[in-house]
Parts: structure tokens; sequence; C-alpha cells
């Protein structure tokens, strides 16, 4: 069964950086595409960004293009996001999840078989 589990998350000021990780364990970590989410309080979850299962195709929510980077190690099962310039709006609970259709690009959670715990992130004004 996979396991994700996602590190990193915290607080921080506006126009500050994090990068969050997230540990696959108990499959195949190269058979599956990879996407982060976030859900703020009171709001639907949304599609932040996702990778292929290589690594060579990135996709990104309009919201954090050009602020954010998602990347793979796959030598070491693990996922990041990169969050550079971050806002007050980017306050939420993130989550990674797992996709092994690889359906591209995939931005619809519904459509990920495996999620994380999600790790808080705070960005102050």
């Amino acid at each position: 069964q996979v396991q994700l589990v996602e590190f990193g998350g915290g607080l921080v000021q506006a126009g500050g950086s994090l990068r969050l990780s997230c540990a696959f364990s108990g499959r195949t970590f190269s058979r599956y595409d990879m996407g982060w989410f976030r859900q703020a309080l009171g709001k639907e979850r949304e599609f932040v960004a996702t990778i292929t299962w290589s690594g060579g195709r990135t996709y990104y929510a309009d919201s954090v293009k050009g602020r954010f980077t998602i990347s793979r190690d796959n030598g070491k099962n693990t996922a990041y996001l990169q969050m550079n310039s971050l806002k007050p709006e980017d306050t939420a609970v993130y989550y990674c999840a797992a996709d092994p259709r690889g359906t591209w690009p995939q931005s619809v959670a519904l459509e990920y078989d495996y999620w994380g715990q999600g790790t808080q992130v705070t960005v102050s004004s």
C-alpha cells in the first residue's frame, strides 16, 4: 500500500520561502505522477502543481506559476514543492498525492489514488 508523508510546513512571513517534501513508500515511486494540492480553511481543496513520473514535465495552477516549483528525486522516493514569494493567500494545508494512471496534466483531486496527511503552511502579512 502506498504511503505519503509530507514535511516542511510552518509559519513564514509574506515574501518568504518554504520547501515541502513528500516521502513516498510502499510501491515503485517512479511509476506515479505526483501532485500537490492545498486546502484553506472553509474552502475546497485546490490543485497547485503536478509532475510526471520522470520529472520531465510540470504543470502549475495560475495562482502559483512563477513562484512555486515542483520537483522529484526518484532515487530518494521524494517529491518537493519549493515555494517562493509566499503570500498570505497561500496559507493552507498542503497535501501531496500520487496518480498511477498518468493522464496528463492531472489537476483533478479525485483522479489521485493516494494522499498524505497534509502539512500546514501559514503566511503572515
